[in-house]
Parts: C-alpha cells; sequence; structure tokens
C-alpha cells in the first residue's frame, strides 16, 4: 500500500507539472522567468534607487531569494492544496496530506530548474562551481523538511478557516524581511543579532552563501539544529492533517 501510494505522488507530481507547463504558451520559461523578473525588482529597489547593496550584493541577492521563493511557495502552494482539492478529498479514499506532498515536489522540481540557472549566473559573475557543493543537498533537505512542516501546518488549517490564506500570504512577507533574504547579517544592529541567528531560516541562507560564493561548509551546528526544529514541524504538521482529515469531506468548497 505505501509503494503504491509513493508511486501514485510521484505521478501525480510530473503529471501536474506536465500539465502546468501547457496550460502556459511561455510553458517551461515561465518556471524560470517569473522568479527571475522578481529578482530584477528587488535589485532595481534596494541596489540601484536605495544603494544598500554592495560588491557582492547581486549574488547574495540571487540566492537568497532563489531559496526563498521555493520555501514560499512550498509553504502556500502545499497549505493551500487541501482547501482548493476538497471535492476530491469527498469522491477519493487517499489520505490528504498527499495533496499539499504533489504540490510541494511540484515547487521543489521547478526549483532545481531555477537553481541551475542560477549556477550559471553566479559562474558568470565570478563564483564557479567549488568543493563544498557535496553539502547543498544536505542543507536542501533540511529546507524541503521546513518547508513541508510548515506547508502540512496551513494545508490542515486553511479549509477550516479559508481567510487564513490573506493573513499566512502578510505573515510570509513579514518572515522574509526577518529572515536576511535581501540584506546581510552585517547590517542588523547588534542588539538583534542574537535574535536573528535562532531565526532557522536566516541560518540556512548564510550557509547557501557560504557555499555557493565562498566555497565555505555549513555550520553543521547551526544546520543540526535546523534539522531538529524542521522535524518537529513536520510531525507537528502531519498529526494535524490527520486529526482534521475526517472533517475535511464534510467542509463546503
Amino acid at each position: 500500500m505505501r509503494r503504491h501510494l509513493i508511486e501514485l505522488v510521484l505521478f501525480s507530481t510530473y503529471a501536474e507539472l506536465r500539465a502546468e507547463a501547457a496550460r502556459s504558451y511561455l510553458g517551461l520559461i515561465w518556471w524560470v522567468l517569473e522568479p527571475a523578473m522578481m529578482m530584477g525588482a528587488y535589485w532595481l529597489v534596494f541596489d540601484v534607487i536605495l544603494k544598500t547593496g554592495g560588491a557582492d550584493y547581486i549574488p547574495f541577492l540571487l540566492i537568497g531569494l532563489t531559496l526563498w521563493q521555493w520555501m514560499k511557495q512550498c509553504i502556500t502552494h502545499g497549505g493551500y492544496a487541501i482547501w482548493s482539492s476538497l471535492p476530491m478529498v469527498r469522491q477519493v479514499q487517499l489520505p490528504p496530506i498527499v495533496f499539499p506532498l504533489i504540490a510541494m515536489l511540484s515547487d521543489t522540481v521547478k526549483f532545481f530548474f531555477i537553481f541551475l540557472l542560477l549556477v550559471v549566473i553566479l559562474w558568470a559573475l565570478g563564483y564557479p562551481p567549488n568543493a563544498a557543493y557535496w553539502a547543498l543537498p544536505i542543507l536542501f533537505f533540511a529546507i524541503f523538511l521546513a518547508a513541508a512542516g510548515a506547508g502540512f501546518i496551513v494545508s490542515a488549517l486553511v479549509p477550516l478557516v479559508p481567510d487564513l490564506r490573506f493573513v499566512i500570504e502578510q505573515v510570509l512577507m513579514v518572515v522574509m524581511f526577518l529572515s536576511a533574504v535581501i540584506f546581510p547579517l552585517d547590517q542588523v544592529p547588534p542588539s538583534l543579532k542574537g535574535l536573528m541567528a535562532l531565526n532557522p531560516i536566516a541560518v540556512v541562507m548564510d550557509d547557501a552563501r557560504g557555499i555557493l560564493m565562498h566555497g565555505q561548509l555549513p555550520n553543521w551546528v547551526g544546520l543540526w539544529k535546523v534539522y531538529v526544529i524542521s522535524i518537529v514541524l513536520c510531525a507537528i504538521g502531519v498529526a494535524s492533517v490527520r486529526a482534521f482529515a475526517p472533517r475535511f469531506p464534510k467542509l463546503a468548497s
């Protein structure tokens, strides 16, 4: 049964990606073009207009936004997956957790296309692949676990209170600005640096930039803490979806 469920998730992820590519004239290009436009907007505002960047700001910003966009999409698309699939939840005998998982895996596949483009851009800017790249899968898995845990929690709550979608969008915007996505930690006032260091997103952002820009291995102690937090989030998220699963088929679409 578990094997068939895994095969179903993988096939559904593939089908979702094909359907999404077919819905747009740009197809696969839009997966890369959309985040590229967002990166360009942030670069224009923070580096060109506000002059808050520096010599390394472009790669710094590209890395942060690429990872953040992946996390945000996993949380939002995964978080809304059960709510948007309520008619199917009523008709098929599947664990509801399947729906957010398919959405998150789809976003992860798209992320790897964007990441390949990011590596090419970094190479062109003078940051070629280095020996520390072997640590990237470990870092990426920690990021996926954290995003999946948050996404599962959101997916359990949104069908019950659909208006939470609007709150979550605003919360994620605040989290982005508190996670060193668009500014370096050394610009944070000393009184707040300790608090920022407790943010797991800020930790993985710093580690990713260390690997991609400077060939530095992650802070393993900090990354281990991120793994612990992510596993706890996943456990809470899965338990929440299971707890509310009997109520989902009774909810209005």
